[in-house]
């Protein structure tokens, strides 16, 4: 993905630094993608809540065209149990569209989760301490 995005365009004598990334949900070692409806999305926090899955974050790195750099991120999150009133409003407010796992903790999907093991901005989607890491360059001069 990051190697497909440096060809995109730019100046040609500028240095390119492009940054792939992408987050799964795992739980029993089956992997929650992003649900293709509300009855999926239903499904995946019914089976997510009053349990603990992981999320997974994955980042790559290419610098003018050459794979440089790749790290892997793993958070666990802690569901709280939830009533079926509480899923059923949840999946109804659409933040489950388009988020691996069927939720979002940085929004509504706050109200499902107990707590977590591991890097919170991982959850968000993208491990950014470890991406610093990688690139501290991102960071501002000193």
């Amino acid at each position: 993905m990051a190697r497909e995005a440096d060809s995109s365009g730019g100046r040609d004598d500028a240095p390119r630094l492009v940054l792939g990334a992408d987050t799964l949900v795992a739980v029993d070692g089956d992997i929650l993608g992003k649900p293709a409806d509300a009855e999926q999305a239903r499904n995946y926090v019914a089976r997510l809540a009053g349990r603990t899955h992981e999320v997974i974050g994955s980042i790559a790195v290419v610098r003018d065209g050459e794979l440089s750099s790749t790290a892997t991120v793993t958070t666990q999150v802690h569901f709280r149990a939830a009533s079926p009133a509480l899923l059923d409003w949840y999946v109804e407010t659409g933040e489950w569209q388009g988020r691996a796992g069927g939720y979002a903790i940085q929004g509504a999907g706050a109200v499902l989760v107990a707590g977590i093991e591991g890097d919170y901005l991982n959850v968000v989607g993208l491990p950014l301490a470890r991406l610093l890491d990688l690139v501290p360059e991102l960071l501002p001069a000193r």
